[in-house]
């Protein structure tokens, strides 16, 4: 019994450190005011174009399953760091979203991106922009 117990307390010691990791790494990247300003001002648009891509057969399985696992991630109301941390809260949502959507662009090309994007034009240029997906 004691094996399980010591098991335990190293598991929960190492997510603990995972989790502390990854908070520095969001203090070290959090995004600026502004940066965050437009990004929330994407996010109805962000969600119906992740929705799209997800349920396109047309790309390849990999993406699809994990642009649903993100979309279920985002649903989900516990968090890696709690919403009412200011900034921080939201910035792990964000990184998470852009990791996902950088590797859909590799793996299914930008083209796809915009053929299911919802928005405007300008709307589509400040997420390449945001995200990185252009360069």
């Amino acid at each position: 019994m004691d094996l399980w117990w010591q098991l335990l307390i190293s598991l929960a010691a190492a997510l603990l450190l995972a989790w502390l990791g990854l908070l520095v790494a969001l203090v070290i990247v959090a995004p600026d005011r502004p940066r965050l300003t437009e990004a929330l001002r994407l996010l109805p648009d962000l969600l119906r174009l992740l929705r799209r891509l997800a349920a396109d057969r047309t790309l390849p399985r990999g993406v699809r399953i994990r642009l649903s696992l993100l979309l279920a991630y985002l649903a989900v109301p516990i968090d890696l760091v709690p919403d009412f941390i200011p900034v921080l809260g939201y910035a792990d949502d964000a990184i998470i979203v852009i990791a996902v959507l950088r590797s859909t662009v590799r793996r299914a090309g930008l083209d796809a991106v915009r053929r299911h994007w919802p928005g405007t034009d300008d709307g589509f240029t400040a997420l390449t922009r945001l995200t990185g997906l252009a360069g």
